[in-house]
């Protein structure tokens, strides 16, 4: 599952507008009309999704209960998710 914050680069106490602007961003970005890479469509795609969840209160809501659990769940498996993005911001 992509995690819909990651995908727009937002923290998960962003605003509305913060969200908004960040989707419109990523959008200009990937939109396939403008980028010709060929994951663009894909890209565009993702930030279309995340978007329609953050943006919806309900869906968002969901969205944040249903991470949370996972966290509570299975706490090895998102620290290794954790650490593995850190490790690899760190070498780029």
């Amino acid at each position: 599952m992509q995690d819909n914050y990651e995908v727009l680069g937002v923290s998960p106490i962003a605003t509305a507008d913060s969200i908004k602007a960040a989707y419109r961003k990523k959008a200009a970005q990937y939109h396939p009309d403008k980028n010709q890479s060929p994951d663009a469509p894909t890209r565009f795609r993702e930030a279309q999704e995340a978007y329609e969840v953050l943006s919806d209160l309900e869906r968002r809501k969901a969205y944040d209960e249903y991470r949370q659990r996972n966290l509570i769940e299975d706490p090895l498996a998102v620290a290794w998710d954790i650490s593995g993005k850190y490790i690899q911001d760190v070498i780029q």
